[in-house]
């Protein structure tokens, strides 16, 4: 089997109508370093991968930015603008400023979070190494942390960049109970 590549994979990602929509937009917002991250890009995969259509299963899709002003003020307005420019989608969109992301983790999932330096570095922290993905949105450049290995062979293995067993298969088992294929290792 050929090995994974970024076009390949953004090819698929595309697939998704709704993904199709949010990079066509989202450059247009203005928005500091933002990116389409997470189950938007590798549950549109999983859908590709087991013949279902391109958006079954996805609860949200996320948009990382990177702003320095830390105030809830200011990513509220982001938030709002999103909000506004996606209502027409008909779906959830999540949007987090990751350099917030450590003021309100502990408080959400516990354990300490130490603040990021870039929109990349929450990505890189995602429990799960296949899905330590993301889209630039100015670029359509695909960011994988730990490369399309773990993806093109369906697994889930838990990041070693944030080690937090239970919660790690909490998310395996959620993404296994729709997409029931996928191999756990640990």
């Amino acid at each position: 089997m050929h090995s994974l590549s970024d076009e390949q994979v953004l090819a698929i990602i595309r697939e998704n109508p709704v993904n199709q929509a949010l990079l066509a937009m989202l450059p247009t917002l203005d928005i500091p370093h933002c990116m389409l991250t997470a189950g938007a890009l590798f549950q549109t995969f999983w859908n590709h991968r087991a013949g279902l259509p391109a958006e079954w299963g996805i609860k949200d899709y996320d948009i990382a930015y990177f702003d320095t002003d830390l105030s809830w003020e200011a990513e509220d307005r982001v938030i709002a603008q999103v909000q506004k420019a996606c209502a027409h989608l008909g779906v959830n969109v999540e949007v987090r400023n990751q350099a917030r992301v450590h003021l309100w983790y502990q408080a959400k999932f516990g354990g300490a979070y130490s603040p990021l330096n870039k929109v990349t570095d929450g990505i890189d922290r995602y429990l799960i190494r296949s899905t330590c993905l993301g889209v630039y949105v100015r670029t359509g450049m695909l960011y994988s942390t730990h490369g399309l290995e773990d993806l093109q062979n369906d697994l889930l293995r838990m990041n070693e960049l944030n080690p937090r067993p239970n919660l790690f298969r909490e998310k395996a088992a959620s993404y296994r109970e729709r997409w029931p294929w996928l191999a756990l290792v640990e």
